[in-house]
């Protein structure tokens, strides 16, 4: 009896309350999933154009190029619109700027629905860039300042594992419906627009610095104190912007580890781009079994998200002082190294183990990396520092479907594709190769002088 009742699985009400054990409590939770929406928003929005390429490129009488176009547009704009978005986040309520933040995406969104031409779908595309902007360093702020950073990693692997269910959505339910309407593929995301502007507006502002820091079993987010409502206390470096991302830049251990980031969402954002009709024409599948498909890279990516974040703070904890770094590092190799069998072969049986194994290695590099970077940074900076981060990581996302595509356009042929994916390898490895190198010698230095208290 023992044995069979193990396999029953659990009541909502007991999956629930072992969600609130894992995170640390209800008010936990609560911040946890709002801003795991916020990610899982951007990246469904994303991932949409992606899974509707095939019905864009027919409905719009556009190529392969102008897919790349309409995914690199958003990640330009956000780009030059992520430094002044990360001042703002600097200075003003963040959970205010996400909310208003969120409602334009919505506008935006919605317009992409009923755009009549590729020049319109396009300036939609622009609008949205910009929202976009305010969505990373609002996030790594509000995270940095609602919890301690011993639990860091394991708390931004909840958060990002938002951000892995929002590709999995765009590619599925989106996906499917392009193959409806590609019109259907955007109008999907405005009703969870509503959920989220709803979800703001009951998260409290923390306190800058850490003061408004969560414990666990902390119940209601203003049990643990209230937020700050005095001017942003100064470090001793000067917050004018251009010495904010000279001071950003100068702290090597946060530019290493933003290259390898980018690098990581370069080959990302390929794989968002034109994996579906990759595995179309690879694999001999239709659109729904291929839109199916690839979210189980994105299943792997979930689960390497939550181990990789769990071993890096465990490891931390046991006096690991390179931990993040290291975890990163790893899990990105074992991902490159398995990913050229996995696209190699012809087999779709062969390939699917393959391919969740990479995505476990690809999405393990991630919360211990995000991590690391508010490890070095001073809470006053976390806004500008991320934003940084973001600008180099949208240029790389904005690169990325533009070199895929010429590239795979280039080397033409069956696998053109397939030849394009094994020579974006080459830098994800290079990043791993990075992080080992230089990142271990200097973060632990920049780490214990910029540790937040």
């Amino acid at each position: 009896m023992t044995r069979v009742s193990s396999l029953v699985p659990p009541a909502p009400h007991e999956l629930v309350a072992r969600v609130q054990r894992a995170i640390g409590g209800r008010a936990r939770v609560q911040v946890v999933a709002t801003l795991a929406a916020v990610l899982a928003l951007s990246a469904a929005d994303t991932s949409a154009v992606g899974a509707a390429g095939p019905q864009l490129q027919r409905g719009l009488h556009i190529g392969k190029a102008g897919i790349g176009m309409l995914l690199a547009v958003t990640s330009l704009v956000g780009a030059a619109a992520t430094i002044p978005a990360g001042m703002l986040v600097d200075r003003l309520p963040r959970v205010s700027l996400l909310r208003y933040a969120v409602v334009l995406w919505g506008v935006a969104s919605a317009l992409s629905g009923f755009a009549t031409s590729f020049l319109f779908l396009l300036f939609t595309r622009v609008a949205l860039g910009a929202v976009v902007a305010v969505a990373g360093p609002a996030v790594a702020s509000l995270l940095g300042d609602f919890f301690p950073s011993s639990e860091r990693s394991r708390i931004y692997s909840y958060v990002i594992a938002g951000e892995l269910v929002g590709t999995g959505f765009g590619f599925i339910v989106c996906g499917n419906l392009a193959a409806v309407s590609w019109r259907a593929a955007f109008l999907a995301l405005v009703p969870l627009v509503t959920v989220l502007v709803w979800a703001l507006t009951r998260l409290p502002e923390p306190a800058r610095g850490g003061g408004d820091r969560l414990r666990r079993g902390t119940r209601a987010i203003h049990d643990s104190g209230p937020p700050a409502d005095g001017p942003l206390r100064k470090p001793p470096q000067a917050l004018s912007l251009p010495q904010a991302v000279k001071y950003v830049l100068r702290v090597r251990s946060n530019v290493v580890l933003i290259v390898a980031s980018a690098l990581g969402y370069f080959f990302l954002a390929g794989v968002r781009g034109f994996g579906v009709e990759f595995v179309r024409h690879h694999y001999s599948l239709s659109q729904s079994a291929a839109t199916s498909l690839l979210p189980l890279i994105g299943i792997g990516m979930l689960v390497g998200a939550i181990l990789g974040g769990w071993l890096a703070d465990r490891a931390l904890s046991n006096g690991h002082r390179t931990a993040r770094v290291t975890v990163a590092a790893v899990a990105v190799l074992i991902a490159v190294l398995l990913f050229v069998p996995a696209i190699a072969t012809a087999s779709i049986g062969v390939a699917i183990p393959l391919l969740m194994l990479c995505g476990v290695g690809l999405g393990g590099s991630n919360p211990p990396l995000d991590a690391a970077r508010l490890d070095v940074m001073p809470p006053e900076l976390w806004g500008r520092a991320e934003a940084v981060r973001t600008l180099l990581r949208s240029g790389a996302q904005a690169a990325a479907p533009l070199l895929f595509g010429l590239t795979a356009s280039h080397l033409g042929g069956s696998s053109g594709l397939r030849d394009t994916f094994l020579l974006s390898l080459i830098p994800l490895g290079l990043g791993a190769i990075l992080l080992l190198t230089v990142g271990r010698r200097t973060y632990p230095a920049d780490a214990e002088g910029y540790r937040p208290p």
